[in-house]
């Protein structure tokens, strides 16, 4: 556990006496507190908050979700205290005890009453009649599990924000994917809660045991995902050490193929193997000589052609690595143009040459400074349903300005080619064998990288 941040001491106590004021008007109004459920489930929270998989940078998630949700069925009518006091329970972590790591522990726990405080709020609000018929009564659990999200959502990007680590964009970014991720755990503890009501405290013995199981199955999927994503970390530091234009170039496809996705609706699973197939569609270059790479002025057709090798290095070391082999033959970024009398053509290679131009001609290469954005995106537009997909054109263009960023001439981050003249020969990519010229207009700025 990490060194709790000076910068977020104010911003804790806040969330903490917000969760306390709650409590104590709960208390106050409460008629009951569902005692018996509040101590079964709530023992339960403790053993299982140890339990923890890590979601996300930002996300952690333990079987004591499934707890609290299962509470907020089994107390939320009797006392929403009940449910609010389990909730807070299954992020009280041991670990947090030791020093330095204690305001996490009241971070953490505050986050979460107040988050399932709105959990528990919006199920009581549902008709009884409709919470208690099965099966139309898992409807009323998705607006629990929402009211959880955006609440627990607001809390963590607010502090990031606080902290100056993240943008609320780049928090929000990362933490919308990993609601898909939450939904189905909700809806397992709406289901034990559902059981405890018919069986009573007995339940406890048969809740545990799945729920463990189901927590061992996911830290087990989250693990081989990790191990993917050191895989291709693995392979882009390679790239890095050997050229670090090369490697930031792969990176930023990645990020604005992932906008593409965005705009195209995406499930997470497609727009994650559309990822890795951006990062990789360069790896090739790992055999090719830095000479070639950096070449200030046109290629010679011997050293174009050594350069044309990386295009299927890449698709076959993409293919000796299993997970990564459904993605090879997209990992090309070669001379592929968009094709319109083939509609059956996959989109993602076509997202990828829009992507890699548009980050090719707004970064600045040996051969030629970076041009400015509204250059790239009228060159994008110019060749729109020619040389590239022109959805996928307007949808990267669509994204960016949405963000209201800006690349290009003055705005970039890594400068690697401070000596590169203001035009040059060759393409945005590696160089072509086009006719010498005393210099290249915007067309030919938008060849592949």
């Amino acid at each position: 556990m990490e060194t709790f941040p000076r910068s977020l001491r104010w911003y804790t106590a806040g969330i903490s006496a917000l969760a306390a004021a709650a409590v104590a008007v709960l208390g106050w109004r409460a008629h009951s507190l569902a005692l018996e459920a509040t101590l079964v489930f709530g023992a339960l929270a403790v053993v299982t908050a140890q339990r923890h998989v890590k979601l996300s940078s930002q996300v952690n998630v333990s079987p004591g979700f499934m707890v609290a949700m299962a509470a907020i069925v089994a107390a939320a009518r009797g006392s929403l205290l009940g449910a609010v006091l389990v909730g807070a329970l299954t992020n009280l972590r041991f670990d947090q005890f030791k020093r330095g790591s204690r305001g996490w522990m009241a971070f953490n726990v505050a986050s979460a009453a107040i988050a399932f405080l709105a959990a528990a709020a919006a199920y009581a609000a549902w008709p009884i009649g409709v919470s208690e018929r099965m099966p139309v009564a898992l409807v009323a659990v998705v607006p629990a599990a929402l009211a959880y999200l955006a609440t627990i959502w607001t809390i963590l990007v607010l502090s990031y924000v606080v902290e100056g680590v993240h943008s609320w964009r780049e928090s929000l970014a990362e933490l919308l994917p990993a609601g898909a991720e939450v939904l189905p755990f909700a809806v397992i503890g709406f289901l034990l809660g559902r059981l405890y009501l018919d069986i009573g405290p007995a339940a406890a013995l048969l809740i545990i045991a799945p729920m463990m199981i189901a927590r061992e199955m996911f830290a087990s999927y989250i693990r081989v995902k990790e191990s993917h994503d050191e895989t291709v970390q693995l392979l882009i530091r390679a790239l890095e050490q050997k050229d670090p234009y090369t490697a930031g170039h792969a990176e930023r496809v990645a990020v604005y193929a992932g906008y593409i996705a965005e705009e195209l609706d995406f499930m997470p699973a497609r727009a994650e193997r559309l990822r890795f197939a951006a990062l990789m569609h360069d790896i090739g270059k790992l055999v090719v000589p830095n000479q070639l790479l950096n070449k200030p002025g046109k290629l010679t057709e011997d050293e174009f052609l050594r350069v044309r090798i990386h295009e299927r290095v890449s698709v076959q070391m993409l293919s000796q690595i299993d997970f990564l082999r459904p993605i090879a033959g997209h990992g090309q970024s070669d001379a592929m143009k968009f094709d319109p009398d083939d509609p059956d053509h996959p989109i993602e290679p076509y997202i990828i040459m829009v992507a890699d131009a548009y980050d090719a001609m707004t970064s600045t290469r040996s051969y030629r400074k970076a041009l400015p954005q509204e250059v790239a995106f009228q060159e994008l537009r110019d060749k729109s349903g020619t040389q590239f997909h022109p959805d996928c054109a307007e949808a990267l263009i669509r994204a960016i300005e949405k963000r209201h960023e800006v690349h290009g001439a003055g705005h970039e981050a890594d400068l690697h080619f401070e000596n590169a003249p203001e035009m040059g020969l060759g393409s945005a990519g590696l160089g072509d064998l086009e006719a010498p010229k005393p210099s290249v207009d915007a067309t030919a700025e938008s060849g592949q990288a």
